[in-house]
């Protein structure tokens, strides 16, 4: 035990519900030294985030711990400690990253604060240092602006800087064992790049043992020692990384490496009309920071002047760094965001300039599908519920029996089992309530449907499926897609044509193909770079 840094064994976790027991983990056991990264990777519900919450003693209410659970960190069997005991080891010696950085955050608080919090409850500083050290964590995570952003709230920065809040608060305390589930996730490649850089040298300065939980096998490939698969609550593979990948014994670790997104999309009708025009967009937000006696005022322009043309049947998509301006554009397409000038019409008809009730009409027909499925899922109702409210706003079902099945044929098309109805968000993974929040998109049968970052959370395998699902939907219904995504790998096989953003502005458009094999700006030869390289 002295040479191990953790060590678990026989790690099984199961959670009451309303439909019975159900067993997420059985039997885990693996062992991390200092220093070593362990990658643990498999498909969403196969129980990587319950073994990592059991070890940091996180686990919901109506979690049932196995008798037989033992979990040693540095010889000492976390399994027998009290909470108060866990209190003093997490965010001091034991650190994660979660996967949803939205739910994480308090929205009530200024990130500078809640990044003070960490250091201040394990280690006393004055004043003064603690706000230079939240700066310098801040700046050290590649956040823009570390001083602005120190007096803001979490709902003023987008998902990918979020993210980079939480990895500097994990990281504060400089903790001998991180956890990090899925820490890219909503990052772009190019930060992701960075971060991942990053976390290796904090890594090797301070001898810190990493679990790093992940669907990205390209990033598990470069910056791991050892992983373990996951499958149905279970280990099916472990061993050397390099190994692994060069030589996979079980079936379902062959099938992993082997997934990635395939194909390319259909070509649309030369005549197909256009379903959505923006015509020079303009969004500008109006930030303040300081104390109380010296207020400013910052001016943001998220989307500088931005057009894009949609037809019927085509998927569009957007790339870019996060903070880009990527979803305050496609927000504002479908009148979730406040413009400040531009003209913006929807199969025709504009619609730029439509209060709430003009649009009402037209939201069946105008779906979103969000990037943080928890925070837009409803957590005191079922997903019965959660999916069926849309049919009943919109009068759509002439029954509670017509409405169930509609339900269930959402549901069968993104791959979720008919039970899935009577349980609530947190009962699900972070893929699961992603294909959950594609299903309540789809249950309305729109015409343009905007996909922020809707495969961020899902591992290889289901990520193909959904891709599969999308072409397929967009085919049978003559859908249009405003797709919206860090993964360049993505939207080379799903989208048409894309629109690379930088800072609110468009820096090169074009076919995807094109644009991807042959970029024309330095910035987007960066990111093409950077998506199939990951760490230097």
């Amino acid at each position: 035990m002295t040479n191990k840094l953790l060590k678990i064994e026989n790690v099984e976790v199961a959670f009451s519900t309303v439909t019975g027991i159900r067993h997420a983990v059985k039997n885990v056991s693996y062992s991390l030294e200092r220093g070593e990264t362990l990658a643990v990777v498999g498909e969403s519900g196969s129980g990587k985030s319950v073994t990592a919450r059991a070890i940091m003693g996180m686990l919901a209410p109506n979690a049932i711990v196995g008798a037989g659970t033992n979990i040693y960190f540095e010889g000492e069997n976390l399994a027998h400690y009290s909470d108060l005991q866990m209190q003093h080891l997490r965010g001091n010696r034991i650190a994660m990253i979660f996967q949803e950085p939205l739910t994480s955050l308090n929205p009530i608080f200024r990130i500078g604060d809640q990044v003070a919090e960490i250091i201040s409850s394990h280690r006393k500083t004055d004043k003064k240092a603690l706000k230079q050290e939240v700066i310098k964590l801040l700046t050290e995570v590649q956040l823009p602006n570390p001083e602005i952003r120190y007096s803001q709230y979490p709902h003023e920065m987008s998902g990918g800087q979020r993210q980079r809040v939480m990895i500097a608060m994990a990281l504060a305390n400089s903790p001998d064992l991180l956890i990090a589930d899925e820490p890219t996730t909503a990052l772009d490649v190019t930060v992701q790049a960075e971060i991942l850089t990053l976390l290796k040298e904090l890594q090797v300065r301070h001898n810190m043992g990493v679990i790093l939980i992940t669907h990205d096998l390209t990033v598990v490939k470069k910056i791991s020692d050892n992983m373990v698969v996951m499958r149905a609550g279970e280990v099916v593979e472990s061993g050397v990384t390099e190994q692994v990948f060069r030589d996979p014994q079980h079936p379902y670790t062959q099938h992993l490496i082997s997934s990635e997104p395939k194909g390319r999309p259909d070509p649309i009708a030369i005549n197909a009309p256009e379903v959505m025009v923006a015509q020079d967009v303009r969004v500008v937000y109006q930030m303040k920071h300081g104390g109380f006696f010296s207020r400013k005022n910052h001016q943001i322009i998220a989307s500088n002047d931005v057009s894009a043309t949609i037809h019927a049947g085509e998927t569009l998509g957007i790339v870019g760094e996060s903070g880009s301006g990527k979803t305050t554009f496609g927000m504002s397409l479908i009148k979730l965001c406040e413009t400040q000038g531009g003209e913006i019409s929807f199969q025709g008809q504009r619609i730029d300039g439509f209060n709430r009730e003009q649009m009402r009409p037209l939201r069946p027909r105008v779906q979103v599908v969000f990037q943080d499925p928890f925070s837009s899922l409803n957590p005191r109702m079922i997903i019965r519920q959660i999916i069926e409210e849309g049919l009943i706003i919109n009068k759509i079902g002439r029954s509670s029996a017509e409405r169930e099945q509609l339900i269930k044929n959402a549901l069968d098309d993104v791959q979720m089992p008919h039970d899935s109805m009577e349980r609530f968000a947190h009962e699900f993974s972070g893929g699961q309530r992603q294909r959950l929040a594609i299903a309540r998109a789809l249950v309305l049968r729109p015409e343009f449907i905007l996909l922020d970052e809707p495969t961020s959370a899902l591992d290889l395998s289901i990520q193909a499926q959904i891709i599969d699902l999308l072409r397929d939907l967009r085919r049978k219904h003559d859908l249009s897609y405003l797709f919206i995504s860090h993964d360049l790998k993505v939207v080379q096989a799903l989208c048409h044509n894309v629109v690379v953003m930088q800072d609110g502005c468009v820096v090169e458009r074009g076919p995807t193909e094109q644009v991807l094999t042959n970029p024309q700006q330095e910035y987007t030869k960066k990111l093409v770079a950077a998506a199939f390289n990951i760490v230097a």
